[in-house]
């Protein structure tokens, strides 16, 4: 059973995961890939081991070797994290009803 310690621990652990993760760009666009909505899941799991789940704007994306690598490298930076592993995932396929409206302001869909 978790304690309220190891939950919010947990919690802000993935608060910096996420924080990491917002400092990737796709390269095309000018909005990170968090706000894009293409991080569909973040775990941290006991002695701070990070899963992600995510996708690109489309399979055939230019960068679909380097934004998961980015994605990994920046969450392996953060202090304290163990193992990360990064999953890409195309189910369900990437939508623009996926971006915050953070995004979506910043690209002129609002």
């Amino acid at each position: 059973m978790e304690t309220a310690e190891s939950t919010g621990d947990t919690a802000e652990m993935k608060q910096k995961v996420i924080n990491a993760i917002k400092l990737v760009y796709d390269p095309e666009i000018p909005v990170d890939v968090y706000e894009l909505g293409l991080i569909y899941e973040i775990t941290v799991y006991p002695v701070n081991n990070v899963y992600v789940l995510m996708t690109l704007t489309s399979p055939n994306c230019p960068s679909a070797e380097s934004i998961p690598s980015e994605v990994k490298e920046r969450v392996q930076e953060i202090e304290g994290v163990n193992n990360v592993e990064v999953e890409l995932t195309f189910e369900p396929p990437y939508s623009q009803d996926m971006m915050s409206e953070v995004a979506k302001l910043e690209l002129g869909f609002l």
